[in-house]
């Protein structure tokens, strides 16, 4: 069964739907199920809900692990570095105000960007069909293998 507007292609000996990344990863970051658009994709601040309530997409198996917490400090380190450098050049500043003035900035903006971040990474995620979202089961994951956790 393929969603309106989708064209079917083979994968793994079998049709299905396209998955253009650019689409899924706009609606991961827009917090929203990479396959529909329209279902929530969060269910708490980091949560993942478990399937889309709209179409029903599973999104349990995703495994975002460390990649959107290394992007944010990434994406804000770059930014706020770039900030601080440029606002030390015109207001030469005592070191105590500098700290005053960026580190509540990198915690805002990194609290600010990291549920964006993750959602796209889930919604690149699917679209590659990475970790059990083209249907068949993960190598590491712990349906295949058991829980191997102490």
């Amino acid at each position: 069964m393929h969603r309106q507007g989708e064209q079917p292609v083979q994968y793994g000996g079998r049709q299905e739907a396209e998955r253009p990344p650019m689409r899924a990863i706009g609606r991961g970051i827009r917090s929203t199920c990479p396959a529909c658009g329209t279902g929530r994709l969060f269910q708490a601040f980091l949560k993942p809900v478990n399937h889309c309530a709209a179409c029903g997409e599973e999104i349990h198996h995703h495994r975002a692990d460390d990649l959107p917490a290394y992007l944010v400090i990434f994406i804000v380190g770059h930014v706020l570095l770039t900030g601080y450098m440029l606002t030390d050049m015109v207001f030469p500043l005592s070191p105590w105000l500098h700290l005053a003035i960026w580190i509540p900035l990198a915690v805002l903006a990194a609290l600010l960007t990291i549920q964006p971040i993750k959602g796209g990474v889930i919604g690149l995620q699917w679209a590659y069909r990475m970790h059990g979202f083209g249907g068949e089961h993960d190598e590491t994951s712990p349906e295949r293998h058991g829980d191997r956790r102490p």
